[in-house]
C-alpha cells in the first residue's frame, strides 16, 4: 500500500519550515497552498496606526500573518509595548524578529490544546485595561469576539487590517494536482476553517462525479477545536486535532505514521 501522503495547507510564504520539518521526519510532503495572503488596498493605514504604536497599552495580533505584515510595516518594534498573540505560530513569528519572552512581555494562552480569542482574553487583565487603548492587528475578515469582548470590559479598541485572504486560483496545473491528491487517502494538515471551506469549493469546481466524497474520506490534521467542529459540519469523519503549533501537528503525523 503506498504510504500516504503529508498535504501541507498553509499559505506559499507559511509551509516552507513545517514541509521541511515534516520531510526530515521521513514523510513524503506535498505543499497546496489554500490561502493566498495580500496586502490590504489601502496600506497607509495600517503604517498610520503603527506610527504610534507606543500608546497602545496593549498590540494584539490575530495571526503569523499579522505580526508579518506588522513588523515589516514597523520594523524598529518598541519592545516596551505589551503583545497578545493567539496561538504558538505567532509567538514563533514574533520571534523571527527578536520579540520574545527575554525582550518583551506577550500575553497568549496557556493551554496548548486550545489557543483562540476565547482563552487570550482569560490571561488578559481586562480592569487594567479597562479605559485604556488596545490595537489589534487582523485581517480584513474573521472573528470580532477580541474586539467586543474588549469592548464589553471598557477598552477602547482599534482595529486595523494588515492584509487579505483570498482563495488561489484553480490553474490547470492545481487542477491536476488536485485530482491526483484525491486519488489517493493523504493527511491533509489544515490550519483555518476558512481555507478547509475554499478546498471544499476547488473540489466543487473539478466537476467530478463523488469529488467531495473522496475529499471527506481523507484524513485532516487540524490545530484547533473550532477548525474540526467545522470540519464535521462539511461531512469530514477522519479529523485529528492537535496541539496548538508545528510541534504538535508534528507529534500528531508521528503517532499516524
Amino acid at each position: 500500500m503506498t504510504e500516504a501522503l503529508v498535504v501541507v495547507t498553509r499559505p506559499a510564504a507559511q509551509a516552507a519550515e513545517l514541509a521541511q520539518r515534516i520531510a526530515e521526519s521521513g514523510r513524503q510532503v506535498v505543499q497546496f497552498p489554500l490561502l493566498e495572503i495580500l496586502p490590504t488596498p489601502d496600506p497607509a493605514r495600517l503604517r498610520e496606526a503603527l506610527s504610534e504604536v507606543e500608546r497602545y497599552a496593549l498590540v494584539a495580533f490575530v495571526s503569523p500573518n499579522a505580526v508579518d505584515a506588522a513588523l515589516a510595516a514597523r520594523p524598529d518594534w518598541p519592545r516596551q509595548v505589551p503583545l497578545a498573540v493567539v496561538g504558538e505560530g505567532s509567538r514563533a513569528a514574533l520571534a523571527r524578529y527578536g520579540l520574545d519572552d527575554a525582550h518583551c512581555t506577550i500575553h497568549s494562552p496557556r493551554d496548548p490544546e486550545r489557543s483562540d480569542s476565547e482563552t487570550l482574553l482569560a490571561e488578559l487583565d481586562l480592569a487594567a485595561l479597562r479605559g485604556r487603548e488596545v490595537l489589534i492587528v487582523r485581517g480584513e475578515t474573521g472573528r470580532e469576539l477580541l474586539g467586543d469582548a474588549l469592548r464589553a470590559a471598557g477598552v477602547h479598541v482599534t482595529p486595523v487590517a494588515a492584509y487579505r485572504r483570498v482563495a488561489p486560483e484553480l490553474t490547470p496545473a492545481r487542477r491536476d494536482e488536485l485530482i491526483r491528491l484525491l486519488d489517493g487517502q493523504n493527511e491533509w494538515i489544515v490550519t483555518s476553517s476558512e481555507a478547509l471551506r475554499f478546498l471544499l469549493r476547488m473540489v466543487e469546481q473539478l466537476g467530478q462525479t463523488g469529488g467531495v466524497a473522496k475529499m471527506q474520506q481523507q484524513r485532516l490534521v487540524v490545530p484547533h477545536m473550532r477548525i474540526a467542529e467545522t470540519a464535521r459540519s462539511l461531512g469530514f469523519t477522519r479529523i485529528v486535532q492537535t496541539r496548538s503549533g508545528d510541534d504538535g501537528l508534528l507529534a500528531a503525523l508521528q503517532s499516524l505514521s
